[in-house]
């Protein structure tokens, strides 16, 4: 019975609270990835905000694309910022499909990626990460905060 299966999360989300959004284009993306987990403050492998621009932009056009066709256009839109080709391995872009999927805002479809849907990220937000994805994981923070003032309550202490 190994310790690491034991303290592996089921599940996790990581939120942060920035100012009001002004930016425009790939600030904008970016400070959402920095808000919901995506990326971490002062991480300068961003490709993810890359990823999730593009399939941004492709649901303007209800497009579903291929991670051979992101990973390209991932590349134009870093060239054409004047940005470092970091992360652009097929494998990385693969990975990081993985973990917008893994948030519910995009899915899959034949080897296909678009955004969940072509839904409006308002409803996509609201449907997986509020109502499934930080319900179910506060409601079993919960149950730890209440197994731990049984735990600790004062009629415990008298037990020590």
């Amino acid at each position: 019975m190994g310790k690491i299966a034991r303290d592996t999360p089921l599940s996790e989300l990581t939120l942060r609270r920035y100012e009001k959004p002004t930016a425009g284009d790939r600030e904008l993306v970016r400070k959402f990835c920095l808000s919901v987990g995506l990326l971490q403050p002062g991480d300068s492998r961003d490709v993810v905000v890359d990823v999730f621009q593009v399939l941004l932009k492709a649901r303007q056009q209800r497009e579903e694309l291929h991670s051979e066709e992101i990973k390209n256009k991932v590349m134009d839109l870093r060239k054409s910022s004047r940005l470092p080709m970091l992360g652009i391995a097929s494998s990385n872009i693969r990975r990081q499909l993985k973990r917008l999927k893994d948030l519910h805002l995009i899915e899959t479809n034949a080897n296909l990626y678009r955004i969940a849907e072509f839904n409006q990220l308002t409803e996509i937000f609201e449907e997986k990460v509020e109502n499934f994805i930080l319900k179910s994981v506060l409601s079993r923070v919960k149950e730890y905060v209440k197994k731990l003032d049984e735990e600790f309550s004062e009629k415990r202490e008298e037990e020590m």
